[in-house]
C-alpha cells in the first residue's frame, strides 16, 4: 500500500492569506501546506480521501496521473468538498463513486445541485453520491474499507481505515468504538491543528496522547496551522514514531 499526502494544511492553509509570521515566511517546502487530501493506492484500487478547493493544483503533482476509482469525503466542510467541481474534465475523470454519510450527501446535492439533475449540462463533474455508516464496512473493488466516527467538535463526521492505514481528520474526540476499529495499524495519519486548545480540533499534545492510545507503528500529523510551528523544529519535538507530515509526502508500506 502507498499514501501520498496531497495537502497536510488547515482551512486556511500555509502561509495563511496576510500573515507574516515565521512560519508563512519559511522557505522550506515542508512549511507550505495545501488543504487536508491524500491519495491512498492498494494492490487494486486507487482513493482519494476528501477533494478540498487545492485539488487540482494538487493532482497536477501527481505522476503518473491516475483516475481515482473512489473518492471518501469525512465531512462536508469547504475545505473537504470545495474540489469537487475540480471534476469537470469529465473525458479525464468520467463518473467517479463519492463515498460519505448521508447529512453530507444531503449537503453535496444542495451545494452541487446541477452534477444531480436528471438533465445535466455538458461537462458538469460526474458525481454518484453513495452513503455509508460508521462500522458497516464496504468496497471499493476488492478493497475493504471501514468508515469510523469521529467528532469534529459536536458535528459527526467519519474517520477511514483501508487495510492497515487509518485515516482521522478534523477530529476533537473519538468514541471509543472508534478507537478499538483502529488497533494494529502500520500507519495512522491524524490532525493535529496547533499548540493551544481548540473547541473542535485537537491541538499537537491532545494528538501525541491518542496516537499513543491507538498505538499505530507510525503516526503522521496532518490538518496544522500556521501555529504548529515550523516544520524542521516542530516534527524533532515529537515522540519516536510520530512525525509532522508534509505536502507531497509518500509513505509506502
Amino acid at each position: 500500500m502507498k499514501v501520498r499526502i496531497l495537502g497536510s494544511g488547515t482551512s486556511m492553509g500555509v502561509p495563511t492569506l496576510g500573515c507574516d509570521c515565521e512560519v508563512c515566511r519559511s522557505t522550506d517546502p515542508r512549511d507550505k501546506r495545501l488543504r487536508c487530501s491524500s491519495l491512498v493506492y492498494t494492490d487494486d484500487a486507487v482513493i482519494l480521501i476528501d477533494c478540498g478547493p487545492d485539488f487540482r493544483q494538487q493532482y497536477m503533482q501527481v505522476h503518473p496521473f491516475v483516475v481515482p476509482d473512489a473518492i471518501l469525503i469525512t465531512h462536508e466542510h469547504s475545505d473537504h468538498v470545495g474540489g469537487l467541481d475540480d471534476l469537470r474534465p469529465s473525458n479525464v475523470f468520467g463518473v467517479i463513486n463519492v463515498y460519505t454519510e448521508g447529512y453530507t450527501a444531503h449537503d453535496l446535492r444542495e451545494r452541487l445541485p446541477y452534477c444531480f439533475t436528471q438533465k445535466k449540462y455538458p461537462g458538469v463533474p460526474g458525481i454518484t453520491l453513495n452513503e455509508v455508516q460508521p462500522l458497516r464496512p464496504f468496497k471499493v473493488k476488492n478493497t475493504e474499507i471501514l468508515p469510523i466516527r469521529v467528532m469534529h467538535g459536536n458535528l459527526p463526521i467519519l474517520g477511514f481505515r483501508i487495510g492497515n492505514l487509518g485515516y482521522v481528520t478534523d477530529m476533537k474526540t473519538m468514541p471509543q468504538e472508534s478507537y478499538d476499529a483502529l488497533k494494529g495499524l502500520d500507519i495512522l495519519i491524524m490532525n493535529a491543528l496547533h499548540t493551544r486548545e481548540h473547541l473542535t480540533h485537537q491541538n499537537i499534545d491532545q494528538a501525541i496522547e491518542n496516537s499513543l492510545r491507538i498505538g499505530a507503528k507510525e503516526t503522521y500529523f496532518i490538518h496544522m496551522s500556521h501555529n504548529a510551528g515550523l516544520h524542521a523544529i516542530a516534527d524533532a519535538q515529537l515522540p519516536p514514531h510520530i512525525h509532522f507530515a508534509y505536502d507531497g509526502l509518500e509513505l509506502i508500506f
